[in-house]
């Protein structure tokens, strides 16, 4: 891919200084960064490393001085620009199975919204909810009544608990579990009796879980995130 300085400045809201012509084929950091390589500056304690790159193209913030001998796009938040930028040079989309693998397990109960894909040998337990655009990778459990909204990505192997409910655009990494019990006790004459552990867990829009994550249940309410 290549794009100029300035079609990158125009997709962050930044400014350039210097030639906008020139291109720009990838990113890097501002010690490994090559011909071609946009680079940044967020901090002005590493001002004089861009003194010496070979980047073709830096970013930085209008109070970090620059020797003006290579372009450069100006953002108040160099950072968050790079890391936009970064999306367009590096697609992190996952590859995956589209559509109903034929080794899920559904029950006619579920509702599955449009477009939405389930992996290999992922199991969606009767009263789960599944909104449209999202993704359920391989080996993954759904419980009964639990609910996802739309354009969510739940990776390989996490489970999703009963009563569940996880709002729209939520990402969840491998192996974490959601809805776990809360495991309650009250001890009596030595003996440990457990506690049911009656709550949901409500997960709010624009969550991301990491991987081998456990958020478990409330005891009477709801564990909410977001």
């Amino acid at each position: 891919m290549k794009k100029t300085l300035g079609e990158l400045a125009d997709l962050v809201g930044g400014e350039v200084v210097g030639d906008a012509q020139v291109a720009i084929t990838g990113i890097s950091g501002i010690e490994e960064a090559s011909a071609g390589d946009l680079t940044f500056v967020a901090n002005a304690r590493y001002a004089n490393l861009a003194q010496d790159t070979r980047a073709s193209a830096i970013i930085a913030s209008p109070d970090i001085k620059l020797s003006g001998k290579t372009p450069a796009i100006r953002s108040a938040n160099p950072s968050l620009a790079f890391a936009r930028i970064a999306s367009i040079f590096h697609d992190t989309a996952p590859l995956y199975f589209q559509g109903i693998h034929p080794s899920a397990v559904i029950a006619p109960e579920a509702v599955i919204g449009r477009n939405v894909t389930v992996g290999p040998l992922t199991v969606i337990e009767g009263g789960a909810r599944i909104g449209d655009d999202t993704v359920i990778f391989g080996q993954c459990y759904i419980a009964r009544d639990t609910e996802l909204g739309q354009g969510c990505v739940l990776y390989p192997q996490v489970t999703v608990r009963e009563r569940v409910t996880i709002g729209n655009r939520v990402v969840i990494h491998n192996g974490t579990v959601i809805g776990s019990d809360g495991f309650g006790y009250v001890q009596v004459d030595g003996i440990h009796e457990k506690i049911p552990q009656i709550g949901i867990v409500d997960i709010h829009d624009d969550v991301e879980i990491g991987a081998n994550v456990t958020i478990d249940r409330a005891r009477f309410k709801s564990t909410v995130i977001g």
